[in-house]
């Protein structure tokens, strides 16, 4: 049996999410309510790639954790613009970046159990530096160090944003492979 909703009413709505209370039949048969969060724009993050092997990190205060996070450049993109276009304008926004060359690198899901957000990641290539374009809500410190300390950091527990740390372990791919003496 699979999850079956017999209601669902909305206890809180804003732009960016709603948050719902369904009356639910579980797969074992059992009845109970359920919090959904459905997310009105997808999450969206950037791996930037010099040719030096170097990438970025940006960092800022999370109000929703009240701590200072290092994070990849990322942020929302509507639901109807092409996940593509959002990356190229968070990394613009966020680092002043511009790439001439993009890959989408992973699809996530974020916390599935009690929401719907999906997350796609971007490699970003062949970069040029631009201006940066903070949103009125942000106060970023932007931060260009080789990707093999990044990811040191994600697995050190230094980057706790979990898509951050997903595409960081999955992005040693692209170190150099060295040879043991």
């Amino acid at each position: 049996m699979n999850w079956k909703r017999l209601s669902s009413r909305i206890v809180f709505d804003n732009p960016w999410i709603t948050v719902r209370e369904d009356k639910v039949i579980n797969p074992g048969g059992g009845r109970n309510d359920y919090g959904h969060v459905h997310f009105k724009n997808r999450a969206i993050a950037v791996l930037p790639l010099a040719n030096n092997g170097d990438t970025w990190l940006v960092g800022q205060d999370r109000y929703t954790l009240g701590e200072y996070s290092w994070e990849l450049p990322m942020g929302g993109g509507p639901l109807d613009e092409p996940p593509l276009l959002a990356a190229q304008r968070e990394l613009r926004e966020e680092t002043g970046l511009t790439a001439a060359d993009w890959r989408e690198y992973m699809k996530l899901h974020t916390s599935n159990s009690v929401t719907d957000e999906v997350a796609y990641v971007f490699i970003a290539r062949e970069l040029e530096q631009g201006a940066t374009e903070f949103e009125q809500t942000e106060n970023i410190a932007v931060r260009r160090l080789p990707l093999a300390d990044a990811i040191a950091e994600a697995q050190q527990g230094l980057i706790t944003d979990a898509i951050s740390v997903a595409a960081l372990l999955k992005s040693v791919e692209f170190l150099p492979v060295t040879t043991p003496p």
